[in-house]
């Protein structure tokens, strides 16, 4: 049936609809029948999600003046100014999440307040800009409007932030809210926090949280709760677990910028209080080392049997900076919690492979596993974990002694989508393996694989195996051993790869910039290259950079070409590249793919 013949409500209502704006754009090329139903369909969308490309106002706006209906908003605003959205912004408004806001001003927040008055949903990541009390009575002014909050997620990222900003939050909390998260704030501010939002258990046994959303008026019936704070200690853990009995998933991350006092310190007892949260599901501890190498060094292996017999209902756990807890206490968790789903561990000194070794005799559905810095893991902590076929994502970034030995497992994983080897000790053999294995792997990170060359690439897209048809993302960095041919082999077999990291890659020239600009003959594919890494390319001249003029790279939407040749001053080429490619964004500061990280230190002039 040629596409005229279908009635356009019915092209609208059953397929435009089910699709993301990106698509429909390419659709409305294909017939004037179709570029007439997307025009119908625009209106009609009641979500839109643009975090993977940050658009200029003049995009925005040529975008939203078409989508008239929209009930819930993603945006990426690292171009994207107060006026850009004040417009936007309006009681039909549910859902709202605005990212990496470099140029937005705490002002924004209080336009919220007066605008989206019915706002269910909203998310914010600020940079720091003002003083905290600017913040503070903006923050007021917003949570005065937004009556009706169900869910609300604020971070403020900078080089000194003020972790007091959330200082009288507590205050003007809507009684609707569910889920709460801060970023930063200070552990007395916390300790305030928790005590206001203290839920009357009595009531609270008989309220069904999970399906009514009007307000309780015994205290908050929290159920998700996420902060990053200076110091966990126990009596902020103790007073969490004793004030908020429904929560279901707890996430606490600290930042000391000294050794904690023993008397401030989360210790056994706090996570023995654990128990008394018999909902919760998902639990992530981390003791972060970005300002200070500390760890938690009053838990031990005492305080992981605890916590795994107070809460066996767990399905996701994270932890990070338990120094002192050896296989023993991670044992216990992989042996209690059976319906455990997502298993993550960093950094932990005396995690190896005897942590795993019964895993084949207990129930096993483990769906995530992330066990990253942790030396002493091996390739036959693979083999074990590969009994759990329900395997999806398996990160082993940093653990060095990861072989060959374990990858034949590894390939056999019929659901096993995402790999990070970063740092293995593989080689081009054990590509080899994964390239005729059957796993659809979709993300694979190489990071790091000092063993692998070009031939490997070869053999891990020409294996025959499914892993050629099912990769999209794929992570080369700091791999001497990659050049010109590995990228000439990813252009021309390749075909689904849409995210490439090369960074490091000293042998790269302009030959592999060339070779990926003629990916675009595959666009009817819909197989484009929508994000390259090419940061500290040293080999790159600055005439590489005219590869990516039009028709070139049509689909790419984000470019890092920090520390190369491209960014030399008075270069005409990106000056044009940024005006006729507005969807394009230059990333010259050397974040990780797509500035998730590291947008906060952005310059003004950034595009």
């Amino acid at each position: 049936m040629e596409l005229e013949a279908i009635p356009s409500g019915v092209m609208v209502k059953e397929v435009l609809l089910k699709l993301d704006l990106e698509t429909l754009c390419s659709v409305a090329y294909v017939s004037r029948a179709l570029r007439f139903s997307v025009s119908q369909a625009l209106p009609l969308l009641s979500s839109l999600h643009l975090s993977a490309f940050s658009p200029d106002a003049q995009t925005l706006a040529h975008i939203l003046c078409r989508c008239s209906g929209l009930k819930s908003l993603t945006l990426n605003c690292l171009r994207l100014d107060d006026s850009s959205l004040g417009r936007f912004l309006g009681p039909q408004l549910q859902e709202l999440n605005l990212l990496s806001c470099t140029l937005l001003s705490y002002q924004l927040l209080a336009s919220i307040g007066k605008s989206c008055l019915n706002l269910r949903v909203l998310m914010l990541e600020l940079v720091e800009q003002e003083s905290a009390e600017v913040f503070k009575s903006n923050l007021a002014r917003m949570l005065r409007g937004c009556l009706y909050l169900e869910s609300l997620c604020l971070k403020i990222r900078g080089t000194d932030v003020d972790a007091s900003a959330f200082q009288t939050v507590q205050f003007f909390l809507p009684k609707t809210l569910r889920i709460l998260k801060l970023h930063p704030v200070l552990e007395l501010d916390g300790i305030q926090l928790i005590s206001k939002l203290q839920v009357d258990r009595t009531s609270s046994e008989t309220a069904d949280f999970c399906i009514t959303f009007s307000p309780i008026t015994a205290g908050f019936p929290l159920q998700c709760l996420s902060l990053v704070l200076d110091i966990i200690s126990d009596e902020l853990f103790i007073l969490i677990t004793n004030s908020l009995p429904l929560l279901i998933e707890l996430d606490l991350e600290d930042r000391p910028h000294k050794e904690p006092l023993l008397h401030r310190d989360l210790t056994n007892n706090g996570l023995q209080s654990l128990g008394s949260c018999h909902r919760l599901t998902s639990l992530s501890l981390i003791r972060s080392r970005r300002n200070h190498p500390v760890s938690f060094k009053r838990i031990n292996d005492m305080g992981m049997f605890l916590l795994s017999e107070g809460c066996k209902g767990l399905e996701s756990v994270r932890l990070c900076g338990f120094s002192r807890v050896s296989d023993a206490g991670f044992a216990s968790i992989l042996h209690s919690c059976q319906r455990l789903k997502k298993f993550e561990v960093r950094n932990a000194l005396f995690l190896s492979d005897l942590a795993f070794h019964d895993l084949a005799g207990v129930p096993c559905s483990l769906v995530e596993v992330r066990l990253v810095s942790c030396s002493l893991i091996t390739s036959e902590t693979v083999k074990k974990l590969a009994c759990s076929r329900s395997l999806e994502v398996l990160d082993l970034y940093g653990c060095k002694s990861i072989a060959d030995s374990c990858l034949s497992s590894i390939s056999r994983l019929h659901r096993l989508t995402s790999v990070n080897l970063s740092g293995a000790d593989v080689t081009n053999y054990g590509l080899s393996v994964l390239g005729q294995g059957s796993s659809p792997i979709t993300h694979l990170c190489l990071r790091g694989c000092k063993r692998v060359t070009d031939e490997g690439l070869s053999l891990l897209l020409h294996g025959g195996g499914t892993i050629s048809k099912s990769l999209s993302a794929l992570d080369l960095g700091h791999m001497p051993g990659i050049s010109d041919k590995a990228i000439l082999t990813i252009a021309k077999s390749g075909i689904g790869i849409t995210e490439l990291c090369i960074r490091y890659c000293f042998n790269v020239t302009d030959s592999s910039v060339e070779a990926l600009a003629m990916k675009r003959r595959l666009r009817d594919e819909g197989k484009l290259l929508r994000r390259l890494d090419l940061f500290n390319c040293t080999g790159l001249s600055v005439e590489s950079m005219r590869s990516l003029r039009k028709p070139s790279f049509p689909g790419l939407h984000w470019l890092g070409i920090g520390h190369t040749r491209l960014t030399s001053k008075g270069n005409a080429v990106v000056t044009e590249i940024c005006m006729l490619r507005r969807w394009l964004t230059l990333c010259l500061d050397g974040c990780e793919m797509g500035c998730h990280d590291g947008w906060q230190f952005h310059r003004p002039d950034y595009r």
